[in-house]
């Protein structure tokens, strides 16, 4: 390994650095004022933001007629029995109040002529309850928002260019910063005394995704060598329906279509959803996917057919599925749109509490990276982005209420340079859709963990490595069907069951 030149910085003492640029990253630093806040990002604009891909919108109880209490039991009941019923209560009682923070803060929510905001049905939810944004753009319009504020305020700096890619140790169990490198191989370790994991999700460990193929776990593989708790890291939600026209990442198409009454059609042009669940198209988004993958299984080709329920409007009311479908040669106006399962969540990752909390101290998680118990074993639609700033701002309040103890970084350890090349990338991610997707089994799970095994014997522990080593053996030791996880071998739910924990020292 080629030796490179290693930058130390020091953070002001009680500056807080974090790690991402997403919606919990930004929003927890524009929360965190006047605390000085350093946000470490290897993206130069929102683009690469899981959080702007968001289409379908926030989900909160804002209508006169919804309450936090059904918004609650909705989450619960998507969870699949593994929701912490503590955690899905205080998401939807803060919820409503984050939103209207953000409208605040500028985001053109959509409304109606009354100026009431428009609020959209999706799959499980039992009421309409979710906000949009220009359509299926309130991710991005989100993201874009948050970015003007935080360039905008004396108490952020951005760290650009840089990706995270090990933790520092203070040499007592905690941790002190994050190493990281530049495209170039330059080295900078980032010395700081409370550290924010906020990097998103595993969709580029898989072959098929929506998500950015930069969110491959990273934060969960530096996280966990350094002897984080992890929870739940075998639940991953497939999308059912992400546009199949070979693009990588995959086009979604939003849940929101089905909501608007778009309906799931196979190669002989019939309704196929109430032969696998009586919900139909607002099924739980596992069993949509479960579904559409035995309809391609079985050579009939399934599509998303909105000719009736979107038709003409489509150009206005979902732009961006209409631009990704137009670019593919299909035009869903006329046309019903290929679909196929892709992996768009992760509910597992970092252990956390209700403030972001990890097992480490000086270590907090934020977003899709963090686990606290909110999405069970599948989360409900458009959950994530007020998870996102519900728990990024009591992550913030409990920060600027605290003193925050002085650290220092013990040894400054870098990962293999370039462990990552294209050629180990496909083999995992190939190897993770084949044999840890949306049907799973012993046999298939222990060839993978073993392929895994090999890599990092070859390469080194690099930070995805480590992260698909933990979901795929989380995924063998539930020897049940759940949720996002489904067994072959153990096609029924165990009861009672419980939200699993794994560290890294327990893969030995």
């Amino acid at each position: 390994m080629q030796n490179w030149k290693l930058d130390t910085k020091r953070l002001p003492a009680g500056a807080v650095l974090i790690v991402g640029a997403g919606l919990a990253g930004l929003y927890t630093a524009l929360k965190l004022a006047p605390r000085p806040v350093y946000v470490l990002t290897s993206r130069r604009s929102e683009k690469g933001a899981a959080s702007a891909w968001a289409q379908g919108g926030i989900a909160a109880a804002l209508h006169p007629d919804d309450s936090p209490e059904s918004h609650a039991a909705d989450t619960i009941a998507a969870g699949d029995g593994l929701v912490d019923e503590d955690i899905a209560r205080i998401l939807s009682t803060e919820g409503p109040a984050r939103v209207r923070d953000l409208a605040q803060l500028g985001v053109p929510f959509d409304r109606k002529d009354d100026g009431s905001l428009y609020l959209s049905l999706e799959a499980a939810h039992s009421m309409p309850r979710v906000a949009r944004v220009k359509g299926d753009t309130a991710g991005r319009e989100i993201i874009k928002v948050m970015l003007r504020h935080a360039q905008a305020a004396d108490h952020i700096t951005p760290l650009i260019g840089w990706r995270a890619e090990s933790l520092l140790s203070d040499g007592y169990g905690g941790i002190a910063g994050a190493l990281a490198r530049q495209d170039d191989g330059s080295l900078l370790g980032v010395e700081s005394d409370m550290t924010i994991l906020a990097t998103g999700g595993v969709g580029g460990l898989f072959a098929v995704t929506t998500n950015p193929k930069t969110a491959r776990g990273d934060a969960l593989g530096m996280a966990a060598v350094m002897g984080a708790q992890m929870r739940d890291m075998e639940f991953v939600q497939f999308h059912p329906t992400a546009i199949d026209i070979g693009r990588d990442p995959a086009p979604l198409a939003t849940e929101a279509l089905r909501g608007d009454g778009a309906t799931l059609i196979n190669n002989t042009g019939r309704r196929f959803m109430k032969n696998y669940h009586s919900d139909g198209e607002l099924a739980p988004r596992d069993d949509v996917a479960r579904a559409i993958f035995a309809e391609i299984e079985a050579g009939r080709a399934p599509t998303l057919d909105c000719r009736a329920a979107v038709g003409d409007h489509f150009p206005d009311h979902f732009p961006t599925v209409f631009e990704a479908c137009m670019s593919g040669g299909i035009d869903p106006r006329k046309q019903a749109i290929p679909v196929a399962p892709a992996v768009h969540y992760h509910m597992g990752g970092v252990a956390t509490d209700s403030y972001g909390r990890s097992s480490l101290d000086g270590l907090l998680a934020i977003g899709e990276c963090a686990a606290t118990g909110l999405h069970g074993a599948n989360r409900l639609a458009s959950n994530s982005l007020l998870e996102a700033i519900v728990f990024g701002g009591r992550a913030a309040t409990m920060l600027l209420e605290s003193d925050i103890s002085a650290k220092k970084a013990d040894k400054i350890r870098s990962q293999p340079w370039l462990a990552m090349t294209e050629e180990v990338s496909t083999r995992l991610r190939n190897g993770m859709t084949q044999l840890c997707g949306v049907r799973r089994k012993a046999d298939g799970l222990n060839h993978l963990i073993g392929t895994i095994d090999s890599l990092i014997e070859h390469v080194g522990r690099a930070n995805p490595l480590i992260a698909a080593r933990l979901i795929a053996a989380s995924a063998l030791a539930r020897e049940e069907s759940r949720g996002g996880h489904f067994r072959d071998d153990f096609p029924h739910m165990v009861k009672p069951s419980r939200s699993s924990y794994i560290s890294y020292e327990m893969l030995d």
